[in-house]
């Protein structure tokens, strides 16, 4: 009684098809699949900068090294 069997997620399945049909369930799958593309390439971006370098909004790096910590 403490587990769902088989029936009881088909059901569940039918009613979410019915409720939001397989159109929008089909966007939802390739939106998701998209973000999840974009954070794995993300993540492959992101390990070839080396570390400490910035990228300014006209492309240019900077490459710089905090000395020491000021309190303001």
């Amino acid at each position: 009684m403490g587990s769902f069997s088989i029936w009881h997620w088909l059901i569940v399945l039918v009613i979410v098809l019915l409720i939001f049909g397989t159109k929008k369930l089909r966007n939802i799958g390739a939106d998701l699949g998209g973000a999840v593309k974009g954070f794995k390439d993300g993540m492959k971006e992101d390990g070839k900068k080396p570390a400490g370098e910035i990228t300014g909004a006209s492309g240019t790096t900077i490459d710089g090294e905090v000395k020491e910590k000021q309190k303001s």
